[in-house]
């Protein structure tokens, strides 16, 4: 069992930055593809970024170049820095990592970009 805390989600506005970040209850390097996922209201969720290996990131064409995921073992957090923000990034966004087989997801922290 893994239980996930996003923190950092306030508002923002347009071209600000911000860092969210992910606390696990489990040390990450026993947790595997870390990733952040965000769901805008009458909209699915959508992954934005996800580390699938050693040096081995994804980003969402649309978040590409504007975020920088990192996970830290010694705090046991997944870390989503976030640029150039628009006001179509504003969502709840989401921690997902799998463990044993099992996804596990965090309650979300919603971030709000205003014009």
């Amino acid at each position: 069992q893994v239980q996930l805390v996003e923190s950092g989600g306030t508002t923002v506005k347009a071209g600000g930055s911000l860092r969210l970040s992910c606390s696990a209850s489990r040390r990450i390097f026993n947790i595997n593809n870390p990733a952040w996922y965000r769901q805008a209201p009458g909209k699915e969720r959508e992954l934005v970024a996800s580390i699938s290996g050693p040096g081995n990131r994804n980003a969402d064409d649309a978040m590409k170049g504007r975020l920088i995921i990192s996970t830290d073992n010694t705090k046991n957090t997944v870390d989503l820095q976030m640029f150039g923000l628009r006001p179509d990034d504003t969502s709840v966004y989401y921690c997902k990592v799998q463990s044993s087989g099992h996804n596990y997801w965090g309650r979300g922290t919603q971030v709000t970009v205003s014009t």
